[in-house]
């Protein structure tokens, strides 16, 4: 097994940057550069991307970024150590210490496990304090290797470095659950084997008073935040005099917790980013749920929380479908707001349709150009009247237009079903899925549309939600999620959507589609600026969706008399493709403005953007945004109206450039996004020249790009 960390990927009392991102750039070249990562963009924009999902700063002045990336050929350790700090999002300020966890998609367990044993051990301060004190590269590899070879088995007391008792206590007995779920097997044995089991009681008598504690960690990628947060609780648990046993579902192998353990605790602890796997099991258990990195921040906090929570016969439970028990949402605190229930219910419905839409749209677009526009009129006669032995008038092309079509047309036709099923999803988990495609397609049959797929599916995963929580009996609560909740659940949303709902709906939904349709001029100008402005202001977040999704609902009703719906679809695919070219062009025309990161990306930008991929620009965006994001909306805005004005179509929901031959007037279509780019990035450029900070901040700036260029 080759080593995780050699001296070439040691920096010392180096300037990296100002920002998080210079320095995982700045490390990402020190492993690009040692031959352990296939380019610097890959492993750069897997890093940056798991940053924003949660900042990887931590107590103790230490920063974990970390990620799985395929352009990482080694399972690979970089380490910094700053003059000057770097803000990673900790609470207590910046960090010095860094290291950089570069993980391939296919690790082998075994430095999987190393990787989170580092991890661990970062929690320490003799650790931590050994590093800052260690005064060439050698010292610094030797202790991380240290921390990370297996400890002594009978070993009751720590070298320094190596895992401490407390820590070694939580880490041991976790467990990492399988993807499989419950009743999973575990491929392999903890990363700390040979110590106890997490929280395990001392065999002395008084060790059964002490309250028992569980929980589950778990983080995106499953390497550092899982561990760290597991040894966090544990410590602060022993302190608290609690025995805490927890169960890290990461990418160590490992077993879930005992049923005993389980069923013994007092209440259990969620330090998640991610779903809990086997969370059936916690079922009525009172619960405390964080952010994972809240288990690292406050996990004294955090305990003190569940030793409440099992005091009081109000909190908040872990709830089954059907059980009876309160909700995980209950009135005693921790509910979540209506306004963040709802968008999260419409971004789930949102992105689980778009696949159907995008591979449904592209194939009618081939329909057509295959077999013509007359091809709706004669595409079913044609698939079920002919084969390839039997090829209709107009040969092959007729034929394959027509089965593309149709394939594309059924897929488009679970659109609506989708949507609401999904948004009920959100609400309700898997018993809200069947009362949501049943009002789904309720909507679909009453001609309600977009319109009527969101209330259906709002209304189902309410009511779903809501007879969920009735108290039934125990014979009864097996069948709740599997046969009463869908049952009742359809019945009274779709019955609602039949009786009440649908038809003024659909009555809206056709005065819309005739505005639409009618829509010339100024009025279609402007309506091209609004969603252009919508595209370019979250790149990619929820008001995106919120264009992305109007436009792609309207495809449905598009005919060859009624191009509307057509043209606001070229018209969010423009614009939205508008933010990463501008950013791309941006960086040619004035490098210097730019970190060398910025530069990189620059260059991803260009394919990004061409393919209609918004977040091409989010790495500038995040870095920038007060001049970034208005520059980037001045542009889409101009696209967004042009296209709009000019009555460019779009036939394709997705793929930009790449789909040209589904693009009417795509002559326009490429002028209006060249011109919006090039007004994107002029913009920006003029406001990163004179929209300074300030001339300290500026000079700063400037410090820095010079150190990145040189």
């Amino acid at each position: 097994m080759s080593r995780l960390i050699t001296e070439e990927l040691v920096l010392l009392d180096t300037d990296l940057g100002s920002t998080s991102t210079d320095v995982i750039a700045r490390l990402t070249e020190t492993v690009v550069a040692a031959g352990r990562a296939s380019g610097f963009e890959g492993l750069y924009n897997d890093a940056v991307a798991r940053e924003r999902k949660t900042a990887t700063g931590v107590p103790g002045g230490i920063a974990i970024p970390h990620c799985r990336s395929t352009a990482v050929l080694e399972p690979t350790l970089g380490m910094a150590r700053l003059r000057p700090a770097v803000d990673f999002g900790a609470k207590d300020g910046p960090a010095d210490l860094v290291f950089f966890i570069a993980a391939p998609e296919g690790a082998d367990q075994e430095h999987l496990k190393l990787l989170s044993k580092l991890a661990r051990s970062l929690v320490k301060k003799d650790f931590t304090a050994a590093l800052r004190a260690a005064a060439t590269e050698a010292e610094i590899v030797a202790l991380v290797e240290q921390a990370v070879s297996p400890a002594p088995a009978a070993a009751p007391e720590s070298a320094a470095g190596a895992p401490s008792a407390p820590a070694a206590a939580g880490a041991a007995g976790s467990a990492a659950a399988s993807p499989g779920g419950p009743g999973f097997a575990a491929p392999g044995t903890p990363a700390d084997s040979g110590t106890p089991a997490a929280g395990t009681p001392a065999p002395s008598a008084g060790a059964s008073t002490r309250p028992t504690l569980v929980a589950v960690t778990a983080c995106p990628t499953g390497i550092a935040h899982t561990y760290m947060a597991a040894d966090s609780l544990v410590a602060a648990a022993e302190e608290a005099g609690v025995d805490l046993q927890v169960e890290t579902q990461g990418s160590s192998g490992a077993t879930p917790l005992d049923p005993a353990v389980i069923a013994a605790a007092g209440a259990v602890i969620f330090a998640v980013d991610v779903d809990v796997r086997g969370k059936e099991r916690f079922v009525g258990k009172p619960v405390i749920q964080s952010p994972v990195k809240r288990g690292i921040d406050e996990p004294d906090v955090m305990v003190a929380e569940a030793l409440a929570a099992a005091k009081d016969p109000n909190a908040r439970r872990v709830v089954g479908y059907g059980s009876g028990e309160d909700s995980e949402f209950g009135a005693s605190g921790g509910r979540e707001s209506v306004g963040a229930l709802l968008k999260r219910a419409l971004l789930t419905g949102v992105s689980y349709m778009i696949p159907f839409v995008a591979g449904g749209g592209l194939l009618i677009a081939l329909g057509f150009l295959l077999g013509g526009y007359d091809i709706t009129d004669i595409a079913d006669d044609v698939v079920l009247e002919n084969s390839f032995a039997n090829l209709p008038e107009g040969g092959l092309g007729i034929y394959l237009g027509a089965v593309l079509f149709k394939i594309g047309a059924l897929s488009m036709s679970f659109l609506i079903p989708v949507l609401a099923g999904y948004i009920a999803f959100a609400f309700a988990d898997r018993p809200g899925l069947a009362p949501g495609f049943t009002a789904g397609a309720v909507a679909g049959f009453m001609g309600a549309g977009f319109l009527g797929g969101i209330v259906g599916g709002l209304l189902a995963g309410v009511v779903a939600r809501w007879i969920g929580s009735w108290k039934v009996p125990r014979w009864l609560r097996g069948l709740m999620p599997v046969v009463i909740i869908p049952l009742l659940g359809s019945i009274i949303a779709s019955g609602a959507m039949f009786l009440f709902l649908g038809g003024p709906i659909a009555y809206a939904s056709a005065g819309l589609n005739s505005w639409l349709g009618s829509m010339t001029g100024a009025a279609a100008l402007l309506l091209g600026l609004i969603l252009g402005l919508m595209m370019a202001f979250d790149l990619g977040g929820p008001v995106n969706k919120v264009a992305y999704s109007f436009a792609v609902a309207g495809l449905g009703a598009a005919t060859v008399a009624n191009q509307a719906p057509l043209q606001i679809m070229a018209a969010v695919m423009a614009a939205g493709m508008v933010p990463p070219l501008a950013m791309a062009l941006a960086t040619l025309l004035d490098h210097k403005r730019f970190s060398l990161a910025e530069r990189e990306n620059g260059k991803a930008a260009w394919l990004l953007g061409a393919a209609f991929i918004s977040e091409g620009a989010i790495p500038f965006a995040a870095a920038d945004p007060l001049r970034v994001i208005p520059a980037s909306m001045l542009g889409a805005s101009v696209t967004g109206a042009l296209v709009m004005s000019t009555g460019v179509t779009s036939q394709a929901p997705h793929g930009g450039i790449f789909v040209f031959f589904a693009i009417g007037n795509v002559a326009m279509f490429i002028i209006s996004i060249v011109v919006g780019t090039v007004i994107s990035a002029l913009a920006v450029i003029a406001l990163k020249r004179y929209a300074v900070r300030g001339a300290r901040a500026e000079a700063h700036a400037d410090t820095a790009r010079a150190d990145v260029m040189a």
